[in-house]
């Protein structure tokens, strides 16, 4: 039977793990007993965020951890990418990869270490800054694993390549570190593997998918033409307010009547501009939309829908050759669908099944968020890639949000403060056992 990241399947294993007897194992007992030293490092990561493409300090931090440790490091990868490598005789090549950047947000939190950083945005506005997205637990999960994996070299054979991406936020730092020579500059990996945390699951379960993963993500820009004038008088003018609002109803029929109801799309209009008074008809609306898919071929049919969507209501509306709508796709902006390899992910997922109990982990259904870690196997599809999830909504709160049915904080959240310690552990544990797995002597 398929497990699934159900409330209620969740809660009866999260009442089974409560009550499970710790066993001895030393992987899991060397993280434990460097947990105090991973937390400190946690609560300075979690107070100092940076925003996408400025994670200088946190990138020399992590680096100079990584040197201690014995690896070949190299800075300034894509901008602030750090990759350290550790060669260790014959073998294959394993890529982990941990991302860096927090969020323009305000921590609500009320954590004793909360963020009170404030730094400004690319377009000048000064913004608090918060890692509402868990990557500090991610990077602290890095640092672990790093360190256990230099300590057990005499248990694996091949080449390791950690790296610590910028932007991924913003979409960005992937293609930013492949296009600054990840894998020339660099040993190619035969295996990527990262994790990130969940908030809709308990702290310590791990959810996996194999195949599609997380979904293209596109954004679109509609600037909608109009011909402006007095409210008084709307027959003189071509109101792109009207316009406007005929494409949004209409985009609404590319998932429901253009796409095979078995294939999971999005389009969402998330932004609508127009007009500045009560009795002025604007010139001008702008639509910002986003756009969400698995597959090439379904992302191409949504986005050329938009195109056709636009032009078709335009011409309807008697617009003029010289006004039709202005369609931009944001390319800079595109991230690729995640696709985890099928037979690796349940090869790996049986092995953290033997190693924390089938109880723990669960087969998730694919998201329709976005996550560049798919860039580093788009750039070569022979590589065996896997991102898998692990809960970290405290176990007392995700117990009462089912008992009592409340809301729990969501990922980019300014409440989200996830069980750090389970998630470093969990994590770390299953990247450095995954590893081991694959790259064994």
């Amino acid at each position: 039977m398929m497990r699934k990241f159900t409330k209620l399947g969740l809660l009866a294993a999260a009442s089974i793990l409560a009550t499970a007897p710790a066993q001895a194992d030393s992987l899991k007992d060397a993280i434990a007993a460097d947990m105090p030293s991973l937390m400190d490092i946690y609560r300075d990561l979690h107070s100092n965020p940076e925003l996408s493409g400025e994670e200088v300090r946190t990138a020399a931090k992590l680096a100079a951890e990584a040197r201690r440790l014995g690896y070949t490091v190299t800075e300034k990868v894509g901008g602030t990418g750090v990759v350290a490598v550790m060669e260790n005789g014959e073998g294959p090549t394993v890529m982990l990869r941990a991302d860096m950047d927090g969020l323009p947000l305000e921590e609500k939190t009320g954590l004793a270490f909360a963020s009170k950083i404030q730094a400004k945005t690319r377009q000048g506005n000064d913004t608090f800054v918060m890692h509402a997205c868990g990557h500090d637990t991610h990077m602290t999960g890095w640092v672990a694993t790093a360190r256990q994996l230099a300590a057990r070299k005499a248990e694996w054979s091949g080449t390791l390549v950690m790296i610590l991406q910028p932007a991924e936020e913003t979409g960005e730092g992937a293609m930013a570190m492949l296009e600054d020579g990840l894998y020339t500059r660099f040993p190619k990996p035969d295996y990527a593997l990262a994790f990130h945390d969940a908030a809709g699951a308990p702290a310590g379960y791990i959810g996996y998918a194999p195949g599609f993963a997380l979904a293209n993500v596109d954004s679109v820009d509609i600037q909608v033409k109009g011909v402006g004038g007095h409210g008084a008088y709307p027959h003189t003018t071509k109101d792109p307010v009207v316009l406007a609002s005929r494409i949004v109803g209409s985009l609404q029929t590319l998932v429901s009547r253009e796409i095979d109801p078995q294939d999971p799309a999005v389009v969402t209009v998330g932004s609508f501009q127009a007009g500045s008074k009560h009795n002025i008809i604007s010139d001008e609306a702008l639509l910002l939309i986003t756009v969400r898919s698995y597959g090439d071929a379904t992302r191409a049919k949504l986005l050329d829908g938009i195109k056709r969507i636009a032009r078709g209501e335009a011409i309807a509306a008697g617009m003029p050759e010289d006004r039709m709508p202005v369609v931009t796709l944001r390319e800079a902006e595109f991230t690729p669908a995640t696709y985890n390899s099928p037979e690796f992910s349940i090869e790996m997922a049986k092995l953290f099944e033997t190693r924390f109990g089938k109880d723990r982990v669960v087969q998730s259904k694919p998201v329709m968020g976005g996550e560049d870690f798919s860039r580093y196997r788009r750039a070569d599809e022979n590589i065996k890639s896997m991102i898998f999830w692990v809960g970290g909504v405290p176990m007392a709160e995700y117990q009462a949000s089912v008992a009592e049915g409340t809301k729990l904080p969501s990922l980019h959240s300014p409440f989200w403060a996830p069980d750090a310690e389970t998630v470093i552990t969990t994590g770390a544990e299953a990247l450095t056992a995954a590893t081991l797995q694959i790259m064994k002597k």
